[in-house]
């Protein structure tokens, strides 16, 4: 499954990097890349061991807002 995150709040690529290796750190995640430009993410991930919703905690959890888009 391939999901598009909005991400507000970050300010440089060192946020960019948190959130990607918090991303990338939960199982079932294969994928992301963050836009800091966009202010978005693309995640490819497993839905059977994963769903959106943690993937939005985790973001949310560093201090940034995210959503599904």
């Amino acid at each position: 499954m391939k999901q598009e995150f909005s991400i507000k709040g970050m300010s440089c690529n060192h946020c960019v990097e948190r959130v990607e290796d918090a991303v990338h750190s939960l199982d079932g995640v294969k994928k992301i890349k963050v836009n800091l430009k966009k202010e978005n993410g693309i995640v490819k991930y497993d839905e059977e061991k994963i769903q959106p919703e943690k993937i939005c905690q985790t973001i949310n959890a560093l201090g940034y807002q995210s959503e599904v888009i």
